[in-house]
């Protein structure tokens, strides 16, 4: 294929390939041509343009299919405009020559479309170009539409659209011929062509005035005949002509005397003609004859096609023209619904409503900005007020006159209209409608609630939702709504239409609930079930009033169950009281009571027991956890009875009047409902009356009407909609187009059908509740709950009941068999679906053989709808039975089916049989038969003569394709090559045909896969193909087909995304975002969404290629500037599909994430575009923001602006204006701010100004987060101060990241400052607003906590900069005093919410506050300085002082609450029946969360409070006590009792937080809890009390022991070693006061006669006591050292002593600790050096071997053998620091202890000594040598003698020392000399001597080495320097006698390092050093020894000389510094200040 792309047809190659791949050569050519030809140089198609035409040309009658004969007449047409058009005429003759041609055989066809088209592309690209040839070629195709067939008609149809279009007016000649010819095709039998001709006429309409002029009515006309019998697409386009017709007549200037231009009343009357009449042209038809009679109705095609119209007329003139005629529109539109002729029956009623709600919600909803949407919204309140101004009380009870009633008619149902676009209104602004109900004399709900008394119930439901939609909106609203409505009610109760108008308002509003978050009051329950109570206890006292109190009062009931079980439990035993006297008792009651009443009791009766069902239904639905074993049991009675009363309905019904069917028909359905959602099991024993009754309603036994059930469709599969049509419900006009559909009620869904769907949650994406009609709904419902309980059936009834369907089948006729055949369908599809569900077997073969009997039936119905189920039976059957003989037998009779028949029906049903066995089977269940039903799939699919046969056969296809797998694989390259020449030669009108090759094209990419992106010859061609198939269905005229090939394209893009062009892919994609059809929309987003994701950089780069620059009047999504980005952002304030605007989110999240932090400037312009709305709903934005540094710059540019657009405005008339953003779009927008600050975070540059700057500088380029801080603030500002709260949240949280990531960021111009406090004003004007008394409490709450980020953050340093901020948190606390009592406008859990908000905003300031003040404590005077009065004079905490004795009290309360309900269920009897102090017991479980948020920094500041002196038993204690208001304890209790009960809380509080099984707490929870444990325990008295409680220091190790276990955070765990050690404190301070009071008892004792009897005692104090036992559980210091065992071997594993039998690796060396970890480590010794402390004498014996153990392993795994060691790690240090300690231990002379202490000594000394020889077979490198020899030197020094002088000890010591002074390191070398240099001075001889004499020779025999080998390094230099400190220990050691030897070696060895004068100028610096420092040491020695000194340098004269030249040269050398020294005393001193400024010359000027 690679040949054919050449300019040139390349004849040769196409000779050569095989002639089924001709067709696809061609395409490929000019594809390629049609792209080269644009680009192509002029002088290259020079060359060969005539070559090239004749093969063009040649290619005319070349037999082509539709997609080639496109690009041909393209390739042609451009050929001629970029080369010569010397041929053009020419080449127009030979098309027209084609199109004379008079042959009329099939096989001439091609040609004469190919020619028709080549003309038309010709004529479209080159106008005026041709001259005058177009007469003849129009005359010639207006000759030739005669005697086409529709193909040629289309085409035809679409030529001379593009010859109108090319030669605009320059063909005004034939205008009127085509125009002429035009109108017959308008009503072709054939859709394409009357879509064509409406295209062509809209053509007309731009270019021929006197279509809008002179023949505008019968256009108009035309278009209504065009609209009856049209489909989806035909109305679509005829509606589009209509609405540029009528804009063109309305806004056309008149043209001479004839021409009068229309007037707008005019225009809208047109089209209500058709709308309520179907058009003036009807009259000759016998529809219209019997419209005049009166005995017709509107065709509703018809007025389907003209609601499109509307909505197009107004699309055309612009959201302008519609603000400014908004009044007349709105009367004219209502108009419509209240004329009679729209409303003859109620479906029509309810269809004509549907129109208008359609037309408004579109065009208000979509056109108008959202300040027009409130004008709008105004206008229809006016519309409200009039019609109930006309319906005064008279008119409406007096019943005389016609007149009234027909009023009366049409003004119910122009409220219903206008209620229900007030309330979709006011739900589309949320809480940007607040103008609309907030003004006293415009405001909308006045209005609303007088339509509660309307006569019509339609009408006061339609209010009652309005109201409902007015409260969601507007949450504050709906308390106020519910008291009024409750207020009006008690007042009017004599009123009919008021009990029931009030009570369906109360029903809504209650069912809004659950959207608004805030709630409402609980009490607000209690009064709505008193007062339903009291409706149905008083229903029977006036007969007038008794139907709609019974009705009222069950509705009140259910909606009052959509609050959920905390309300319905309290209610639960009344509830089920009215439930069960709401029926008989018995059966003997229920017999009784048919013989009594009338037919109006029974009507009163059978209401209740409906609304009694309905409670219950709601009820389960809602409240499910109440929904016990034993309230179902209860629920049971009256459903029995219920069900019971069933059977007696039709005698009821037939003695008591038909009326009663309605209620009978409600009853059953409420019955079957509740039904459906209890388990079956619960009414097994019922299932054979229920079954009857079920089948009798579904196969309409006893109902005469043909009902059908409206689940079929939703029954089949999702992916059949080509075949059921049912993706029109995937389109913009679902809400009409659906009462087209045939066999479905889902367009007649109204209100008035079912009252409970006021307070029902409505389905996704559904915008309002549409009940459908009762016969429909019972259906429906029977169906549903059929499938529920058939699984649960024995087989032999559902023998019985499928042999039953088949009897009904047989026995009805016609429509009625269809309606029975649909419904019994439906219910077998229904239970099939829940058989494979619920995993249960299908039955018996009698069973499996009546269902295929029942099924192959249907195969061959004439209805595809059965046919389609039927198939989908058949395939859910194959999947219950798992049989594979049975899947063998179904598929042989189909193939048996296929092979043999010839009719449509039998091909269609057999082949979707097939696909649908494949579907539920699967590629392995139906391997075998795969090969024989792709085969004839396939044969079928050829079929050209029947194309529904085609759709069929390709659908079943794609389904085995997609269900195949990689079975299929093998079939790919026939079915591709099928699908290509299919869509080459299928003509586009057969729309289905190319929705089924796309979907097939789909499953075989996803069959083939990864595998496209190989390059072997088989993939290159089926990449090739897809591709070429993708680009044939691009280019359809039809949507889905369009759809089809942007999704085929996403797939492609994911298995080979190198293929797929994105340089043509994404305009696609771009363009296709305009589109009118949704479906096409949500493909392109979908496609972008992936492509974004990978390849997010290419998708913005080639849409900015189509950025225009002016888009005035240019209506729809246009790529400007702003990209691809922009106009999603703008796709989003059109779009109401829920998915589609998930993909744009996700899309632009994807580029954010990509792109954002390159393009900083971009993004940050696209989100301030679109909050630019905020600013024009009048926020006041500049105020604060004047205050930056670029404010007024800012300030200017706005002007300039606002003058450019004050001239622009002059300029044109702007019809179409861009929308502000929508509040959604602008809150999403302030979402993605937060993400761009996000993905910015791994970049310091972005939040270091002084280093953006920098690199700025130094780069060139540069975007970074910092440069954009102003921006960044005005947009959180912006949105925290909008009139949405939604987007005020949004801003807020915007603003705390902000605070976080900037607050520490420095200001490079002014040091000490941090760049956010330039805008301290803002900050504190974003949250002003936030702190009125009317905002929402959720915003509130997020005030406080910016708030408290605020103030905490450190940015404010001036006090007075954060009073601001914090005036707002004391304003706040007003909140905390109002109680309990206060009136509540929200729920309670709002309440405490906002309360608790407030709390921790608080806490978490005196965190800071106290922190702050600690560190200022312990700061340096010179720093305070340096802050100026800040720091010195006033601190935060200075601000938080006067609020503490409120604080705490509230905080402590709010914790008991916390405390309270974090008591587990079991516990839950001891929670207040009044509740907490902040929450309700009606709101427990929505409080908890609350509390659950914040009372982590409420526990801190509580500790911290109490840790200032907090405490009532002792205040004094701390030093800030007498600053730290205190609270005197309540009169009833002792100060040590309110402590003991804070310690306890506090401790509880804790404890339950780090150790519940059943929350895990968030780490900074935890942390909070620690650092709260250790403030409290900070004190001697909590810790005292802590002391006392041995118990409860165990558990709380315990806790700290399971927070190391599970807690991986070492700061984390260092926090849990403090708590440990202020544990350990406790019991050292309490041991330490009962030794005190023991040893008192003791001394007061002595004083007796008798001897001291507690002494022993007070020995043998302590854990361990007499026995020295540690009890495990009971033992304090048992479980501090599970804590730091725990510790040690989580990072020292090899200490775990019972690591080698677990059979895991034992890990050896722990390599490069953290210094963290470091000091975790050191912090666990410590705390262990400390605990035997804690021990009776005898009880140390018991802890000390453990703890020495881990000691001595710190040491062995922290200081191995090894080159990388430097130094001594802080663990070891620690550890020697604990050795030194035991060794030193006052224990040691305690003599019960003294002799276990030594021997364990010694043992660890003998341990360190084992460790010291690497051990190579256990892999142990030995200990470091240095460290050794330090660990020996710890016990040699400190120990007892004892320990240390054993032989065994000892010589291995030696023998250490020894290694170490041979060693080759000089560092080991002088660690070994500095340890015997402290060894050998040791005043124990004992001790000391041994080392001094095998040691001490070889080191002084070294000594003189110094003297040969100066010192070459520092290392030697100390090595030397401690040989001479250890030298003159041994001299000071001597005996007198001896010291004279020593001497007489040290001095002369010291003179031998002194350098003679010559030497000292070239000596290095160690060498000098030496010098020095011997010569330092003979001053010393000389005069400490004189005796001795004059006796050694008298036995030489070498050495006296050598000394006294030192000394004199040493004195010569210190003479010039002193000279230097004074010098500097007398010099004046520089003063510390410089002066930046110069005074020198200042005295010069002043003379």
């Amino acid at each position: 294929m690679e040949l054919a792309h050449s300019l040139l047809l390349n004849e040769d190659a196409l000779q050569r390939i095989q002639e089924t791949k001709r067709p696809v050569f061609i395409f490929e050519w000019l594809r390629f041509l049609d792209k080269v030809l644009v680009a192509a140089q002029k002088s290259d198609i020079k060359e060969s343009q005539k070559k090239l035409i004749s093969q063009l040309t040649a290619q005319i009658s070349g037999n082509h299919g539709p997609p080639s004969r496109k690009l041909l007449a393209r390739c042609l047409a451009t050929l001629f405009s970029v080369g010569d058009t010397f041929a053009l005429f020419e080449t127009i003759n030979t098309c027209n020559d084609i199109i004379k041609n008079k042959d009329d055989s099939p096989s001439y066809l091609p040609t004469r479309l190919a020619a028709i088209a080549c003309i038309g592309g010709m004529y479209e690209k080159l106008g005026r170009m041709v001259g005058r040839s177009f007469e003849e070629t129009v005359q010639l195709l207006i000759k030739a539409l005669k005697n086409a067939e529709s193909t040629g008609r289309c085409e035809i149809m679409v030529t001379l659209q593009k010859v109108v279009q090319g030669l605009g007016s320059a063909a005004c000649g034939v205008h009127k011929d085509i125009y002429k010819a035009t109108k017959s095709c308008m009503t072709d039998r054939s859709m394409t062509v009357r879509c064509a001709a409406a295209k062509c006429l809209e053509e007309l309409v731009h270019e021929a005035p006197f279509m809008y002029t002179t023949e505008t009515e019968a256009v108009v006309s035309l278009c209504f005949r065009a609209l009856d019998g049209s489909n989806y697409d035909v109305r679509c386009s005829v509606a589009e002509l209509l609405g540029r017709l009528l804009e063109a007549a309305l806004t056309a200037k008149p043209q001479g005397t004839k021409g009068k231009q229309m007037k707008l009343e005019d225009v809208l009357n047109l089209l209500s003609a058709g709308f309520l009449k179907g058009g003036s042209g009807f009259l000759k038809s016998s529809a219209a004859g019997e419209m005049i009679k009166g005995g017709g109705t509107v065709n509703r095609e018809i007025r389907v096609g003209v609601t499109h119209a509307y909505v197009q007329f107004v699309r055309c003139m612009g959201g302008t023209w519609l603000e400014k005629n908004i009044v007349v529109f709105l009367d004219h539109i209502f108009n419509l619904v209240a004329n009679p002729k729209a409303t003859v029956t109620h479906v029509d009623a309810v269809y004509a409503r549907k129109c208008v709600q359609f037309i408004l919600r579109t065009v208000i909803g979509s056109l108008l900005g959202e300040k027009a949407q409130i004008a709008a919204a105004k206008e229809i309140a006016q519309v409200i007020t009039k019609q109930m101004n006309l319906l005064s009380p008279d008119a409406m009870t007096d019943g005389t006159g016609g007149n009234q009633t027909i009023d009366f008619t049409g003004s119910q149902h122009i409220l219903v209209c206008a209620l229900h676009e007030l309330g979709s209104l006011v739900q589309t602004l949320g809480t940007s409608a607040s103008p609309l109900v907030s003004e006293p004399n415009s405001g909308i709900i006045p209005p609303v609630i007088s339509v509660l008394l309307h006569i019509s119930p339609a009408a006061r439901l339609a209010a009652a939702w309005c109201l409902r939609c007015i409260a969601v909106a507007l949450p504050s609203y709906l308390t106020p709504l519910l008291d009024q409505c409750m207020g009006n009610l008690s007042k009017m109760k004599a009123s009919p239409e008021a009990t029931s108008g009030y009570c369906f308002a109360l029903a809504a509003l209650l069912g809004g609930v659950h959207q608004c978050p805030l709630g409402i009051p609980h009490a607000i329950g209690k009064k709505i079930f008193s007062l339903a109570e009291e409706l149905l206890r008083t229903a029977s006292q006036n007969s007038r009033l008794s139907l709609q109190r019974t009705q009222s009062g069950w509705l009140l009931l259910g909606a009052l169950m959509t609050l959920g079980a905390p309300v319905a439990k309290n209610h639960l035993p009344r509830m089920l009281l009215l439930w069960k006297n709401a029926f008989p008792r018995s059966v003997k009651e229920l017999e009784a009571e048919k013989s009594r009443g009338d037919a109006f009791t029974w009507q009163v009766t059978l209401e209740g027991r409906m609304g009694a069902l309905a409670t219950m239904q709601s009820f389960i639905q809602h409240c499910g956890e109440l929904v016990t074993e034993d309230v179902t049991r209860r629920l049971m009675a009256p459903i029995e009875c219920a069900l019971t009363m069933l059977a007696h309905m039709p005698g009821i019904v037939k003695n008591y009047g038909a009326h009663l069917k309605a209620a009978a028909a409600m009853v059953r359905l409420r019955l079957y409902d509740v039904l459906a959602l209890l388990p079956p099991k619960t009414y097994e024993g019922a299932f054979n009356a229920l079954l009857r009754e079920l089948v009798a309603e579904f196969t309409l036994t006893d109902n005469p009407a043909n009902t059908t059930t409206s689940m079929l469709r939703s029954m089949c599969h999702i992916d059949d909609s080509v075949i059921l049509g049912s993706w029109l419900q995937e389109t913009d006009h679902k809400a009409i187009e659906d009462q087209l559909q045939p066999n479905s009620a889902s367009g007649s869904g109204a209100l008035e059908h079912d009252a409970i769907s006021l307070y029902l949650r409505l389905q996704p994406g559904e915008g309002k509740p549409g009940p459908l009609p009762l016969g429909v709904a019972v259906i429906d419902s029977s169906v549903k709950l059929y499938g529920l309980i058939f699984p649960r059936v024995p087989h032999k009834h559902r023998l019985k009941m499928l042999q039953h369907f088949a009897d009904c089948i047989k026995h009805a006729k016609s429509h009625r068999q269809q309606a029975v055949q649909i419904n019994i369908f439906t219910a077998v599809l229904c239970a099939l679906k829940f058989l494979a569900e619920n995993k249960t077997g299908f039955g018996q073969l009698e069973v499996r053989k009546e269902a295929v009997k029942l099924v192959l039936g249907a195969l061959g119905s004439a209805n595809p709808i059965l046919r389609c189920a039927a198939g989908e039976a058949l395939g859910r059957m194959a999947q219950v039975v798992e049989d594979s003989r049975f899947i063998a037998e179904m598929a042989q009779f189909s193939f048996d089916k296929l092979k043999s028949a010839r009719d449509v029906v039998t091909r269609t049903g057999h082949s979707l049989a097939l696909g649908c066995l494949h579907r539920y089977v699967g590629g392995m269940g139906s391997g075998q038969h795969l090969n024989m039903s792709v085969s004839i799939l396939l044969a079928l699919a050829q079929d050209t003569t029947s194309p529904v046969v085609q759709v069929w056969s390709l659908h079943a296809l794609a389904l085995i394709a997609d269900s195949g797998g990689p079975m299929y694989r093998g079939y790919v390259e026939p079915t591709l090559s099928l699908v290509l020449s299919l869509l080459l030669s299928v003509p586009p009108s057969n729309t289905d045909v190319h929705q089924c090759l796309g979907k097939c094209l789909a499953a075989l990419i996803t069959t083939i896969g990864p595998e496209l992106q190989g390059n072997t010859g088989s993939i290159a061609t089926a990449r090739l193909y897809c591709l070429v198939c993708c680009a044939i269905m691009q280019d359809h005229p039809d949507s889905l087909v369009q759809a089809e090939a942007i999704a085929c394209l996403q797939q492609l893009h994911m298995f080979a995304p190198r293929h797929v062009n994105l340089a043509t892919l994404v305009p696609h994609l771009c363009a296709t975002l305009n589109s009118n059809h949704l479906l096409l929309r949500r493909a392109a987003v979908a496609c972008m969404r992936q492509l974004a994701q990978r390849e997010a950089r290419e998708v913005s780069e080639h849409a900015l290629t189509l950025a225009v620059e002016d888009r005035t009047n240019k209506p729809g999504i246009i790529i400007t500037e702003t990209g691809l980005e922009g106009a999603l952002f703008e796709l989003l304030d059109s779009e109401t599909d829920a998915q589609l605007c998930k993909d744009v989110h996700d899309t632009l999240i994807s580029m954010l994430h990509s792109l954002a932090e390159e393009n900083l400037t971009r993004w940050f312009m696209l989100v301030k575009n679109v909050l630019a709305a905020a600013t024009e709903s009048g926020t006041p934005v500049d105020s604060p923001m004047q205050e930056t540094a670029t404010g007024n710059e800012d300030d200017d540019d706005d002007d300039d602006e606002d003058d450019d657009t004050e001239f622009k405005a002059a300029e044109a008339d702007i019809t179409h204006p861009l929308i502000a953003p929508r509040w959604p779009t602008r809150v999403f927008a302030t979402e993605c701010m937060r993400r761009i600050v996000g993905v910015c975070e791994g970049n310091n540059a972005n939040f270091d100004l002084a280093l953006a700057r920098e690199l700025k500088r130094t780069n060139g380029k540069g975007d970074y987060l910092v440069l954009h801080l102003s921006e960044l603030v005005r947009v959180a500002f912006i949105a925290a101060t909008a009139d949405s709260d939604q987007l005020r949240l949004a801003g807020l949280a915007t603003l705390q990241d902000i605070i976080h990531k900037f607050s520490k960021v420095p200001e490079p111009e002014f040091p000490g400052h941090v760049i956010l406090e330039q805008y301290q004003a803002q900050v504190g004007a974003a949250l002003r607003p936030a702190f009125s008394p009317d905002t929402p409490s959720d915003v509130t709450a997020a005030a406080c906590e910016v708030c408290s980020t605020w103030i905490g953050s450190g940015v404010a340093r001036d006090l007075n900069d954060l009073r601001r901020v914090h005036q707002l948190l004391v304003s706040s606390l007003e909140k905390l005093k109002s109680g309990k009592g206060k009136a509540q406008l929200y729920n309670e859990g709002a309440s405490t919410m906002e309360k608790l908000a407030v709390l921790k905003a608080w806490a978490e300031v005196y965190i800071v506050a106290e922190n702050r003040e600690r560190e200022r404590d312990t700061t340096i005077k010179e720093e305070e300085d340096e802050f100026g009065d800040a720091i010195n004079g006033e601190s935060l905490l200075s601000l938080v002082k006067p609020e503490l004795p409120t604080l705490s009290k509230h905080w402590l309360s709010a914790l008991k609450d916390h405390a309270l309900l974090s008591l587990p269920p079991e516990l839950s009897s001891q929670l207040p029946a009044e509740g907490g102090t902040f929450y309700w017991a009606d709101t427990i479980d929505s409080s908890r969360l609350h509390y659950k948020k914040s009372w982590a920094p409420m526990l801190y500041a509580v500790a911290l409070w109490l840790n200032e002196g907090g405490h009532a038993t002792n205040p004094k204690e701390s030093s800030s006590a007498a600053t730290t208001p205190v609270e005197p304890p309540p009169a009833n209790m002792q100060p040590d009792e309110l402590d003991d009960d804070r310690f306890f809380l506090l401790i509880g509080i804790c404890m339950e937080a780090m150790c519940s099984p059943a929350s895990v707490q968030p780490l900074e929870n935890v942390e909070m809890c620690l650092k709260s444990m250790y403030a409290l325990l900070d004190k001697p008295w909590p810790r005292s009390r802590l002391g006392k409680d041995s118990a409860l220091s165990i558990e709380v190790l315990n806790v700290m022991h399971r927070l190391i276990l599970t807690r991986e955070n070492p700061s984390t765990q260092q926090l849990v070693l403090g708590v440990v050690q202020q544990v350990v404190k406790a019991a050292q301070e309490h041991f330490e006061a009962e030794r005190t009071r023991a040893t008192d008892e003791d001394t007061g004792a002595e004083d007796q006669e008798n001897p001291p009897a507690n002494s022993e005692k007070v020995v043998n104090l302590g854990e361990g006591g007499e026995s020295g036992e540690i009890t495990p559980g009971k033992s304090v210091v048992y479980a501090t050292l599970e804590v730091n065992l725990c510790v040690l071997i989580r990072y020292i594993p090899a200490l775990n002593p019972a690591l080698p039998s677990t059979g895991f690796t034992q890990p050896h060396r722990v390599n490069n600790m953290s210094e963290e970890v470091a000091q975790l480590i050191a912090s666990t010794l410590n705390i262990m050096m400390e605990l035997p402390g804690l021990c009776s004498p005898r009880g140390t014996l018991s802890v000390l071997p453990t703890i020495l153990f881990l000691v001595t392993g710190v040491i062995r795994e922290l200081a191995p053998r090894s080159p990388d060691l430097n130094g001594v790690p802080l663990p070891v240090a620690m550890s020697l620091q604990v050795l030194k300690a035991f060794c030193r231990s006052h224990f040691l002379q305690i003599e019960e202890c003294r002799a276990g202490w030594i021997k364990l000594l010694q043992s660890t000394m003998a341990t360190i000594l084992a460790f010291a020889n690497p051990d190579h077979e256990n892999d142990q490198p030995g200990v470091d040598q240095s460290i050794l020899m330090l660990t020996l030197a710890v016990f040699l020094t400190s120990c007892p003698t004892e320990v240390t002088t054993p032989k065994n000890v000892q010589q291995p010591c030696v023998d250490i020392f020894k290694e170490a002074w041979q060693s080759q390191n000089d560092k080991i070398i002088l660690t070994c000399v500095q340890t015997l240099a402290s060894l050998f001075q040791h005043p124990d001889r004992e001790l000391s001597t041994p080392y001094i004499h095998q040691l001490g020779p070889a080191i002084l025999e070294n000594m003189p080495s110094f003297s040969k080998n100066r010192p070459s390094s520092d290392v030697k230099l100390n090595i030397a320097k401690e040989s001479i400190h250890l030298l003159e220990g041994l001299v000071a050691a001597a005996e007198d006698n001896n010291r004279i030897q020593l001497i007489s070696m040290l001095v002369p060895l010291l003179i031998s390092f002194l350098l003679d004068n010559s030497e000292l100028a070239g000596a290095s610096k160690p060498s000098r050093d030496l010098h020095l420092y011997a010569l330092q040491r003979l001053m010393q020695v000389g005069p400490q020894y004189p005796e001795q000194f004059r006796t050694v340098m008298g036995s030489s004269v070498n050495l006296r000389t050598k000394l006294e030249a030192a000394v004199k040269a040493n004195q010569q050398a210190k003479k010039p510094q002193e000279q230097k020294a004074q010098e500097v005393k007398l010099k004046p001193v520089k003063p510390s200040i410089q002066l930046k400024t110069d005074f020198s010359d200042f005295a010069k000027g002043g003379k």
